[in-house]
């Protein structure tokens, strides 16, 4: 009962498949939660998540053997890993790119008037958003000034 070493690390699939594959999974799942998704009230940030299934998932097919070699699950997470990576270097240094990467805040209250429009927009419910108000020390919506919630889904508070 000795490990097969070849069929461990050797490559049963193309890398230029995995490679192929893993950067056309992450880039449909990034516009998808990028343009459907968005954002929730607190959540962790979308590309985090994407991220972390992704790999979880890539990294289990390598290795429980559907894809019957560690080297093939590697090369899909190592290819998952660098388009994650591009994306944020891409958005720190171009920013004609950071409207379209990452969503702009998006104003809640403006002088102490909720903005529906923008909380059905985003699925979010008068309740979310008075517990996010109350967790900021806010009791009454007639004090605050401006609420945005943030790229990262937390609510921001200005009171006035």
């Amino acid at each position: 009962m000795s490990p097969d070493w070849g069929a461990m690390f050797g490559l049963s699939v193309s890398p230029v498949e995995l490679i192929v594959r893993g950067s056309a999974m992450y880039l449909f799942l990034f516009v998808l939660f990028r343009v459907v998704i968005r954002r929730r009230v607190g959540a962790v940030g979308m590309a985090d998540i994407l991220v972390l299934v992704i790999i979880a998932d890539a990294a289990q097919n390598g290795m429980s053997g559907e894809y019957k070699s560690v080297t093939d699950g590697a090369i899909l997470v190592g290819t998952i890993v660098a388009w994650d990576y591009l994306i944020d270097w891409l958005n720190y240094h171009v920013p004609a790119l950071r409207g379209w990467l990452e969503p702009p805040p998006l104003l809640l209250i403006r002088d102490g008037r909720v903005i529906r429009r923008n909380l059905r927009h985003e699925f979010v419910t008068e309740d979310e958003l008075k517990s996010k108000l109350r967790e900021k020390g806010v009791t009454d919506i007639a004090e605050v000034q401006e609420a945005r919630m943030e790229t990262d889904g937390e609510v921001s508070v200005i009171k006035r």
